[in-house]
């Protein structure tokens, strides 16, 4: 039965949360720009990306720059412009631009990803498609998943969301009511419906400081080809091991994993007492924090726990 009476009250809250994303779309739309990687000159890749300071930082996906030195970006405000790559992290799917921006173009803020939650109202803008300033709207579907970058590293803190994205909203805001961002856009699942992702905020906060401090984000490394591993039941039942542990592959001659002592066959599992429970783990323990920190690494050799010091080095970097 229709009830007059609620009829102005829906109105009114379909009024709020219109006001809500228009509200969001004047703040940040302007900040929003399409980004064209170039190949020998040539247009390749098109995906979106957002201003972040006013002296011209633009923050897209890696995936999108997909190894250029210099972009092509076109603003929401009309004028076109080239822009220098200055750090691109695949394991992070994030990349850092710097170009001239035109007079007025502002810039949209980072916000703290840390206080979103489930059910929460985000907007999506981006060119999908090529269809520029495509704006979709959706809620926090849920947060903390992890998802593999091309690289083959796992992304942690991907924010899940059913804004809907489309191929060309890659690198574009996630944009909270506050008209904060929350996330940088970065895959959907083909096929399924309302499923997509975004890095988080406080993820890409980390990896432009580590941009603009280093050109590149720090990760330390101990000189090891690592496999993820089970362990036999009764043995980990016997020493209160977990399941699966990181077998040893290879050790790199020279590295810190060869100057502790480590050998093939080892099964890592812990750093610092941290449990190692498979390749992820370690990588996810390996952040720059630990290069050149003492760490201790507890393994199992011959059904025995052991225990050896070891100084991660910067991955990338050699061992001296």
């Amino acid at each position: 039965m229709f009830d007059a009476a609620a009829a102005p009250q829906d109105g009114s809250v379909l009024d709020a949360y219109s006001r809500a994303v228009t509200q969001v779309v004047d703040r940040v739309g302007p900040a929003v720009v399409r980004v064209q990687s170039l190949a020998h000159g040539r247009p390749r890749g098109i995906g979106s990306g957002v201003v972040i300071a006013g002296d011209g930082l633009v923050l897209t996906n890696s995936h999108v720059v997909a190894g250029a030195p210099r972009v092509r970006l076109a603003f929401a405000e009309d004028g076109e412009a080239e822009a220098q790559v200055l750090g691109d992290d695949p394991d992070t799917d994030l990349a850092l631009l710097r170009t001239a921006l035109p007079d007025g173009t502002p810039a949209a803020v980072l916000g703290d990803s840390k206080r979103l939650r489930r059910g929460q109202l985000v907007v999506a803008i981006g060119n999908p498609l090529g269809f520029e300033s495509t704006v979709t709207a959706g809620v926090v579907s849920a947060l903390g998943r992890s998802l593999r970058a091309r690289s083959g590293r796992l992304i942690d803190d991907i924010i899940q969301t059913d804004a809907a994205l489309n191929p060309g909203n890659s690198g574009g805001p996630l944009v909270a009511a506050s008209g904060e961002v929350v996330g940088i856009n970065t895959a959907m699942i083909n096929g399924a419906q309302g499923i997509c992702f975004a890095v988080a905020s406080n993820t890409a906060v980390f990896v432009v400081s580590e941009f603009i401090s280093h050109g590149r984000v720090r990760r330390a490394h101990i000189g090891i080809a690592a496999q993820t591993v089970p362990l036999p039941r009764r043995l980990a039942l016997a020493l209160g091991l977990a399941p699966r542990a990181v077998r040893v592959g290879e050790v790199e001659p020279g590295g810190p994993a060869a100057r502790a002592g480590l050998q093939e066959g080892d099964m890592l599992l812990s750093l610092d007492g941290l449990p190692v429970t498979g390749t992820d783990d370690l990588i996810k323990l390996l952040g720059a924090e630990r290069i050149g920190r003492e760490t201790t690494v507890s393994f199992l050799r011959d059904n025995q726990i052991q225990r050896r010091s070891l100084h991660p080095i910067e991955r990338g970097r050699p061992s001296t």
